[in-house]
């Protein structure tokens, strides 16, 4: 938001400590001109309205992209951003062919009821008996890619294969969507399967108003039986910023209608659903609540009573690198049982294990469903996970620094060569400063700070910037904005992809003060 003035001031003050003239050493006059053309660099883009506005949007990139030699001197602001938005459009086109967006899900079914509900009698003259027998009694498999054949047209192809206790089957689905509108979609399926014949359906999304849409799902089923018409609709609306409604309606293979609310807030989910249907009616009331950390844990917790009887489940989820995710829930009902379902989110696929432990209540079974997979994890998150992540991250700063290493080792040069032609400023600022008692920078450090005992392993790396903040000083304030400090005069980056804050110890009307800030944190000393 800085004025043409205060930029022609900035310039000015910039020149003067860099201007080549005012150095008569050889080798500060070379490293002057250089910064005298940075300087020079960046004033001829923000003093013109047009590359201003491009840099302020976009930054470096914009300045660097294709295609801007044909934009006209003369546009506005608000022109050069649709332009530029209009050549990101081509460049998204063009990348278009290549993704194809692939999502895939493989569930395991696990019956391991043997471990508790056996009975002696029936074992004694059984060979073998003594072990339980845990075996896997269903699989499922599916997998969609997408294949965006313009702007507005995408080509979806999805299968899946399945069986349970030896008997399966698969079908094949073939959909295209275009998108109509910035209100609306429409898509064309048509499926193939082994147990069912062909399918045909038809999907509509439409926007009725900023805060409510309307979803339709008409399908045709071809069998042996005849053709099952099916139709649902879905009418959703925003009730306030975090709640939502909706309102469904399902007609032909298990008719239903459904009611229910969503509010999905920073640190919660809920979600309270009513369902009258043939064959299932139910009421649902689920939680879910996020913890505020780096890996993202959840904990939630879930009834579900309807003519199927009652369900209680409770479980969590938690971030255990990049791309993947952890989570298990313990179901407990009546008729179904206890089981245990583990599922694992690596990107866009989807690992899900249910495993049935019991179709009794037993207490011993809620036990080991509950404590056994919190034992396992917390030892795996110590032995491998922890140690692999910390490898894996040093691993990728290591990357940062060898891939920025040249860029850093120009950006010290020139910062140390700045330090050198600021020390004439510097030494005339502080006089004037403390004739008049102001502010004067005692010590000052940049990096990264280890102050807490867990971390005493790992090593300071900081740079001395006395010399650059004292010369930021005027009339005994230093104002920094909120951005990287790494980007001042003077100032480089020592740790590449590490945490880093500011020191400073100043002295102010004669008495020592000392302050911390984060790099990205605004400061103003001395302090109101």
């Amino acid at each position: 938001q800085a004025s043409q003035e205060e930029l022609k001031a900035a310039y000015r003050r910039l020149c003067m400590l860099y201007h080549p003239d005012k150095h008569r050493d050889p080798e500060l006059k070379t490293q002057a001109e250089r910064l005298f053309n940075l300087v020079h660099q960046a004033y001829e883009v923000l003093s013109d309205p047009q590359t201003r506005a491009i840099y302020d949007i976009y930054g470096r990139r914009g300045l660097e992209m294709e295609g801007w030699e044909v934009v006209e001197r003369k546009r506005t602001p608000a022109e050069i951003r649709e332009e530029f938005e209009r050549l990101q459009r081509e460049r998204e086109e063009r990348r278009l062919q290549q993704r194809t967006n692939p999502k895939g899900t493989i569930s395991v079914g696990i019956d391991a009821t043997d471990l508790f509900d056996r009975y002696n009698e029936e074992y004694e003259d059984v060979p073998g008996s003594s072990f339980p027998q845990i075996e896997i009694n269903k699989m499922h498999i599916s997998q969609s890619i997408e294949a965006p054949l313009t702007a507005t047209d995408t080509a979806i192809l999805s299968g899946n294969l399945s069986t349970q206790n030896g008997n399966g089957g698969g079908s094949i689905n073939v959909a295209l969507r275009r998108v109509t509108s910035a209100k609306g979609w429409g898509e064309l399926e048509f499926g193939a399967g082994d147990l069912q014949g062909p399918l045909f359906g038809l999907k509509i999304f439409r926007n009725l108003t900023p805060r409510c849409f309307i979803t339709t799902n008409c399908a045709l089923q071809f069998s042996s039986r005849g053709v099952r018409p099916g139709l649902t609709t879905v009418l959703a609306r925003n009730l306030d910023k975090n709640t939502m409604g909706y309102l469904q309606w399902r007609w032909g293979i298990q008719s239903a209608m459904n009611t229910s609310i969503v509010r999905d807030t920073k640190t919660s989910h809920l979600t309270v659903a009513l369902q009258l249907g043939i064959p299932h009616s139910f009421m649902m009331v689920s939680y879910q609540h996020k913890f505020q950390d780096e890996d993202q844990t959840r904990v939630k917790g879930s009834l579900k009573a309807g003519f199927f009887g009652t369900i209680v489940e409770y479980g969590a989820e938690r971030k255990i690198s990049r791309h993947s995710i952890l989570g298990a829930t313990v179901s407990v009902g009546v008729p179904q049982g206890v089981s245990l379902k583990i599922k694992l989110n690596r990107a866009s696929q989807t690992y899900f294990f249910p495993v049935h432990l019991t179709d009794q209540l037993l207490p011993s079974a809620v036990f080991y469903a509950t404590v056994g997979p919190l034992v396992i994890y917390f030892a795996m998150h110590r032995l491998i996970i922890k140690p692999y992540l910390r490898a894996q991250k040093e691993r990728d700063l290591e990357k940062q620094r060898e891939s920025t290493a040249s860029d850093i080792l120009q950006k010290k040069q020139e910062a140390e060569a700045a330090v050198r032609l600021m020390q004439e400023s510097v030494r005339r600022i502080i006089e004037a400063e403390e004739a008049r008692m102001g502010l004067i920078v005692v010590n000052a450090w940049y990096g990264k700070f280890v102050n807490d005992n867990s971390r005493k392993n790992e090593k300071v790396k900081v740079i001395d910037v006395t010399v650059p903040l004292q010369c930021l000083v005027k009339d005994s304030k230093l104002i920094l904005t909120e951005a990287s400090k790494a980007g001042l005069p003077g100032f480089y980056d020592p740790c590449v992809g590490e945490e880093k804050s500011l020191k400073v110890l100043y002295q102010f009307r004669g008495v020592l003060h000392q302050v911390m800030s984060a790099d990205n944190e605004a400061l103003r000393i001395p302090k109101q």
